[in-house]
């Protein structure tokens, strides 16, 4: 896995340019589950900054880490210089800090699952929130999906990224909640679903599937082949759907 989360740095610009935003919904959400009280904040797995623009919008001091320095770079081009950005897995991040929230971007399925949550902890004070949120962009029509699927099938059977547990838990979590719900160190865990829809054109439909794994992992030559293929399989608009889950949590 630590191969796959590496390889986002190749593809550092067209992250940036064809990842969607984070609605400032988000961080409404994290404030109102922390009652306000948030001044420090440390992301994990930051990429080019798309989430830690809108916290630091808030007047939140962000140390935004990332493993990879041509996405930190990217990232350095976007952030306001309020932001302190890090090189650095949430493994290897020095324990001392803490924060006042600690969150992941579509990036909390990178880290180590036998000891993320311990680690998390450990850099959230006392009564600290810890939020996760993000979502894949998917096709919303399911013959295109389909469609899409048949196409790529010869090059590539799947193209998710690295699965986690999903069997809804107490009160209809799933993962990461799940395991939230069941940690001694959270309490208050919620989760919430904030929906996006849009269309997009098939070339900028394309640039995101460049920035996922599954297909940066290809030989340029099967990249190119899988994206001929889907490109021929794809209206000239796609209808897509981001939808971004949101669970949160509190420190002990």
């Amino acid at each position: 896995m630590t191969e796959r989360a590496l390889t986002f740095g190749a593809a550092a610009a067209a992250y940036e340019l064809h990842r969607p935003d984070y609605p400032p919904e988000i961080v409404d959400r994290v404030l109102v589950h922390a009652d306000g009280d948030v001044r420090t904040a440390l992301e994990i797995g930051a990429g080019t900054g798309k989430a830690t623009r809108v916290f630091a919008a808030r007047g939140i001091a962000v140390t935004a880490t990332d493993p990879d320095a041509q996405m930190l770079a990217e990232l350095r081009r976007h952030v306001p210089e309020s932001v302190t950005a890090r090189q650095s897995t949430l493994e290897a991040y020095p324990e001392g800090e803490v924060f006042d929230l600690v969150y992941a971007a579509a990036s909390l399925h990178w880290t180590d699952p036998a000891t993320r949550f311990t680690r998390i902890a450990r850099l959230l004070r006392p009564g600290g929130v810890f939020a996760c949120f993000g979502g894949p962009t998917r096709l919303s029509d399911p013959e295109v999906r389909a469609a899409v699927r048949e196409a790529r099938s010869p090059v590539l059977s799947d193209d998710r990224a690295p699965r986690q547990e999903v069997t809804p838990g107490q009160g209809g979590l799933e993962w990461p909640g799940t395991e939230l719900a069941a940690s001694p160190m959270f309490t208050d865990v919620v989760a919430a679903v904030v929906p996006r829809r849009s269309e997009v054109a098939v070339d900028d439909y394309l640039g995101y599937l460049s920035t996922v794994s599954a297909y940066l992992m290809l030989s340029r030559q099967d990249r190119d082949d899988v994206f001929a293929r889907i490109r021929a399989a794809l209206p000239e608009l796609v209808a897509v759907s981001s939808d971004l889950r949101i669970h949160l949590a509190r420190r002990v």
